[in-house]
């Protein structure tokens, strides 16, 4: 699992966990998941979304369906039957998305070593991934961002919910970012997606 910036960084990595568990229980487990759900990640305080001047909308994590709402981590609505409003919000929230997916890409194609299975030890292999993180990173910046990078969409998954309240709080926050992208954020481009 990882966070990626918008310039397809790695900012947090977690490497190691395999087999039957599913990515919220590994989100739960892992050190920024923990952090995420305890509030001690040291996230800015909510501020107005551009164009706007009242409700403050805090910052988010954006993620797939597999992730539970939190009032930081924010993932598609689900099912059939939506409405116009949340078919826009589910096409920005994956917009936003292929950031992390082309991270993903980008590093593997880079570090062909992540095409074949990885014929070693799994703590070896923890650490081959972790390198090749590292110099992803390293690459990135000594060579400058290539946008171009994103023209291709790669697949990466994961997320889950903790303690009372964090379920309707990322409610709230999610509908606040679906009215958002209808009014004052909407683009000309996005009605033709729904």
């Amino acid at each position: 699992m990882a966070v990626v910036d918008s310039n397809l960084s790695f900012v947090c990595i977690d490497v190691g966990a395999f087999g039957r568990e599913s990515d919220s229980n590994v989100f739960k487990q892992c050190p920024f998941g923990k952090k995420l759900y305890a509030n001690q990640l040291n996230i800015p305080e909510p501020k107005c979304l551009p164009n706007t001047d009242d409700s403050p909308q805090p910052y988010v994590f954006v993620a797939d369906e597999a992730f539970a709402l939190h009032k930081n981590l924010l993932r598609p609505y689900p099912g059939r039957g939506l409405t116009n409003t949340r078919r826009i919000f589910n096409y920005r929230l994956s917009r936003a998305r292929r950031t992390v997916e082309c991270a993903f890409g980008v590093l593997s194609n880079k570090w062909r070593v992540l095409h074949t299975p990885l014929l070693v030890e799994p703590d070896f292999a923890d650490d081959i991934i972790k390198a090749c993180c590292i110099l992803h990173n390293f690459v990135r910046k000594r060579d400058g961002y290539n946008f171009e990078d994103m023209d291709t969409s790669y697949l990466v998954d994961g997320l889950s919910n903790r303690g009372p309240g964090v379920r309707s709080q990322g409610i709230e926050v999610r509908d606040s970012y679906a009215e958002y992208f209808m009014g004052p954020g909407s683009v000309p481009f996005q009605y033709n997606k729904i």
